[in-house]
């Protein structure tokens, strides 16, 4: 019998992840990727001897790409280079207040108490909660579907579930441990990831604590983009056929049924299966006529979106000092930066950003005596960005970069670019310029985000940031895993 051909649109880390597992078991499979390099958010550009990953900075939950890479009998370092950072990052709350977080836990023990005496066994305590929290959530919770409530009513994940704290704020659950701001604002940090202030996700996020302090922070060498490289390779290993400059204008449907996609240059790609690894609304509003669209334009409007970002990808010309790999500036109050993005949407008064300097760690990103930073701000979607605002915004952080870390920066910049809402739509089809999909809030969590299949075309499915599990690199390979069992579960060979 003729393989069944599925067509998955995006090469993310979701889409690469569906495309391997689905051709893995069978299936012949090709990803078609508008842009002309592979990745996703998770691209990356060289300019001038530097090379900048284009989006993800962070490597968190080694387990998860474990498991991914083992799933097809190989390892992460089959494919790419693993280092554990330490410090893990440095975070800055001031002048000459620069906090190195140890990767060593009896050294980061060391540091609390130094900051708050006494809290030794309470962080024993909440780390106890989160490592629970963890093997429950990602080794359970996440690889579920969620298509429907049945598959959470076991009486021992609802009790699971009870004990993960869904019902209580990450901001309530980390004050019932710790006194010192200093430390709930390391210990808040984490679910920034997740597109809300720690008021608004549930508790059960404290496993991102888990992820964070005890798993800890890595780094492949050469960038991000090398996870991606591996990713792609061992997706053509197992036979995936990968378009790139593949531009998708329509998913054609017959009868309920998709039958293939057609690109804007009016070729078409015949399917039995169709997955759509891109923007959801993107494809919802755009790609389908509007009887088979999941979701009307109110329901996506009503959505809470995690985060857009401005971002500046710099190439400094020489070593700079007082920084680390990863860097988070809390100079300035969250209070009012999270108003900005949340509440108010505008661009904030006083933001608070983070720093790469993957330089300081991989010599091969920079030319030699040389610097690569990445800075991005978190902002509220959907903002007008254009080039004026950005400058604004790009003197505000630097005057405040070069205070805090006492050296001139702006005059030895080389090369630089800027990176905003409206890249994020033109290169992704991103939702009102979003960079992290949809916010991890107890309303858009599970059975409540958007669904991983139409519901009315039977054999289109989603998967990726704006379906479960969620956004983040480990969430969205793990999504691609969770859609391709359900494609096979329904699409028998």
């Amino acid at each position: 019998m003729p393989q069944k051909q599925v067509v998955v649109i995006g090469s993310g880390f979701a889409g690469l992840s569906t495309a391997t597992h689905l051709a893995h078991a069978g299936y012949k499979v090709t990803i078609l990727e508008k842009n002309t390099t592979p990745g996703g958010r998770a691209r990356k550009f060289e300019a001038e001897g530097f090379v900048f990953d284009m989006g993800p900075s962070w490597y968190w939950m080694p387990d998860v790409f474990e498991k991914y890479f083992a799933s097809f009998g190989k390892k992460p370092s089959d494919y790419y280079n693993l280092v554990r950072l330490d410090p893990s990052y440095t975070v800055v709350f001031g002048e000459k207040q620069f906090v190195n977080i140890p990767a060593d836990l009896k050294d980061f023990k060391a540091l609390l108490e130094s900051m708050e005496p006494g809290v030794g066994p309470k962080l024993d305590a909440f780390l106890e909660q989160a490592a629970y929290k963890y093997k429950v959530g990602i080794n359970d919770l996440v690889y579920r579907p969620s298509r429907s409530i049945f598959e959470f009513t076991n009486p021992r994940l609802l009790a699971d579930i009870i004990r993960m704290d869904v019902f209580q704020s990450m901001a309530k659950h980390v004050r019932k441990f710790f006194n010192d701001e200093k430390i709930i604002r390391l210990m808040e940090f984490p679910v920034i990831f997740l597109g809300e202030t720690a008021d608004n996700i549930p508790a059960l996020y404290s496993l991102m604590n888990y992820a964070d302090i005890v798993l800890g922070t890595w780094y492949p060498m050469g960038g991000m983009h090398e996870i991606v490289k591996g990713m792609v390779k061992l997706a053509e290993e197992k036979g995936v056929n990968i378009q790139l400059g593949a531009d998708v204008s329509q998913i054609e449907v017959q009868n309920g049924k998709a039958k293939g996609v057609v690109l804007k240059n009016g070729k078409k790609y015949e399917a039995d299966v169709v997955v759509a690894a891109a923007d959801y609304h993107h494809v919802d509003s755009q790609l389908l006529s509007p009887e088979y669209r999941n979701y009307s334009e109110n329901y996506w409007n009503k959505r809470v979106m995690a985060p857009s970002s401005l971002l500046f990808y710099l190439g400094i010309d020489k070593k700079l000092e007082n920084l680390t790999h990863h860097c988070l500036f809390f100079d300035e109050q969250m209070g009012p930066h999270a108003d900005a993005i949340y509440k108010n949407p505008r661009w904030p008064e006083r933001p608070l950003f983070y720093l790469s300097a993957a330089s300081k760690t991989d010599l091969s990103v920079a030319p030699e005596g040389k610097e690569n930073l990445v800075i991005l701000i978190p902002l509220a979607p959907d903002l007008e960005d254009g080039e004026e605002i950005r400058e604004k915004y790009y003197h505000m952080v630097m005057d405040r970069l070069e205070k805090l870390t006492g050296q001139e920066i702006r005059s030895h910049v080389v090369f630089k670019r800027s990176y905003a809402h409206s890249d994020f739509k033109a290169d992704y089809n991103a939702f009102k310029g979003n960079a992290y999909g949809l916010a991890n809030t107890l309303l858009q969590t599970a059975i409540l985000k958007p669904s991983l299949k139409n519901k009315k075309v039977n054999n289109l499915y989603y998967t990726g940031q704006l379906t479960v599990p969620g956004p983040g690199v480990p969430p969205t390979i793990i999504s691609g895993h969770v859609v391709s069992r359900e494609i096979i579960k329904e699409n028998n060979l």
